[in-house]
């Protein structure tokens, strides 16, 4: 195997391994921060020594022992190492260096729940918390971040570095909260765990088109928090999104990793049994009688597509209703870019395309691929076929996706032919 491609595999095993390894970290130390900075050293071992004797079987186990092992040295030197011996051993007759691995060999799932909900500390503000969470648990660097959120990057980088002072100064406890504190840190934790789905539904870059195991771990945050926060219509609401979001993985791309869009999927593969736990979750909303919040709404809107046996089943026109009620509970230009999007199914392109044209003044969706690939799809169903490459060219250069690149690029394409067509059809008659 060559040194980058040594290095790709590293960089994609870090990626589904950092948010365990901090988690660990950070229960042994009591400090994020520190946390983070181990499991860098790991990684920094790793590139060394795997450069050289290849990838180990076991990865994930070989980057925690690495990680130990530094926790440990630090431990021992460290000026505080008497006081985080305290804190280890409180309520032990004696603490030995044994206790140190007990402690990093504990569920892994806990320690999870464990550090989302110490990011989402509200000594922190709600971005800081956000930029955080994601950068830990996600996996996401602070690029993508930036690009999901259409700020600076060095915005997300200063918010990331102060929070990480702050959770150290302040000594924040590394435990899930309980009572009125959980409730004051869930919508934080809510909106991490469903930006963690986004990014892996739709890598933000890359070479794929998304990344199943950054799903399947929101969705398993997810049904945790179900059942420590039972009464919080929210929590359910984000479940059910993530559940039935879920079902179409095995029909998002073909065998040669290239993207299926939603219409083009074939519904009978996606999975009845998410679905139906996606619908109970969202049932469980309802039920608790309080106005659907976004989750709640956005659930409600893949119920649509979920429910549908055929793309041309879908009932568009109460996609557009949910979509409206969703702005008002959540208003932002993304929000009615997916409106544009439902109103021109159930009303007609034209409609849709006037949405669509007066949120290209929005500053935040400037450098938002997605507008111009809207706004092609919808040029191409009224017959503006040259518009419409122009539009997908753009959307292709704003992307950062290499699979969603090469979608646009092969849309813009068929623009391009079908405008010859087009001509050829006029200079014979």
């Amino acid at each position: 195997m060559s040194q980058s491609a040594v290095h790709r595999t590293i960089d994609a095993i870090w990626r589904i391994e950092s948010a365990k390894l901090i988690a660990g970290l950070a229960r042994m130390v009591r400090d994020v921060g520190l946390a983070e900075d181990l499991a860098q050293d790991a990684l920094i071992i790793a590139l060394e020594k795997w450069s050289e004797s290849g990838i180990p079987d076991n990865p994930g186990a070989w980057l925690m022992t690495a990680a130990k092992r530094r926790a440990i040295d630090m431990i021992r030197r460290s000026k505080l190492r008497d006081q985080k011996y305290e804190e280890f051993g409180r309520g032990t007759v004696l603490y030995t260096e044994e206790d140190i691995h007990i402690a990093m060999d504990g569920e892994v799932g806990d320690d999870l729940l464990r550090l989302i909900f110490t990011t989402c500390h509200p000594a922190l503000s709600q971005e800081a918390r956000v930029a955080l969470t994601l950068r830990l648990l996600g996996g996401l660097t602070t690029d993508e971040i930036a690009h999901a959120y259409l700020v600076a990057e060095s915005t997300i980088a200063q918010r990331i570095v102060r929070a990480k002072r702050t959770l150290s100064s302040l000594r924040v406890g590394f435990e899930v909260p309980v009572g009125d504190e959980l409730k004051e840190r869930l919508s934080t934790v809510l909106e991490v765990i469903y930006l963690m789905f986004n990014e892996g539904y739709t890598a933000t870059s890359g070479g794929s088109w998304f990344r199943p195991l950054l799903c399947q771990e929101a969705l398993r945050l997810g049904r945790i928090l179900a059942e420590i926060a039972p009464a919080e219509p929210e929590v359910h609401g984000l479940v059910a999104l993530m559940e039935i979001q879920s079902s179409r993985f095995k029909t998002r791309v073909n065998a040669a990793g290239e993207p299926i869009l939603l219409m083009d999927q074939n519904r009978s593969l996606w999975d009845q049994l998410l679905i139906r736990r996606g619908l109970t979750a969202l049932e469980r909303a309802q039920k608790l009688g309080r106005p659907l919040g976004p989750y709640a709404l956005q659930a409600a809107i893949t119920a649509c597509h979920a429910k549908a046996r055929m793309a041309s089943e879908t009932d568009w026109a109460r996609i557009a209703a949910l979509y409206e009620a969703l702005s008002r509970v959540m208003p932002s230009p993304i929000v009615e870019l997916n409106r544009a999007v439902a109103i021109a199914m159930a009303f007609g392109p034209a409609f849709g395309l006037q949405i669509v044209d007066e949120l290209t003044s929005a500053a935040s969706l400037k450098d938002y691929h997605l507008l111009p690939s809207v706004r092609g799809d919808l040029l191409v169903k009224l017959g503006r076929m040259d518009e419409a490459r122009t539009e997908f060219e753009r959307a292709a250069s704003l992307t950062r996706n290499a699979r969603e690149r090469e979608l646009l690029l092969n849309r813009a394409a068929e623009c391009l032919s079908l405008e010859a067509d087009k001509e050829n059809e006029g200079h014979e008659k």
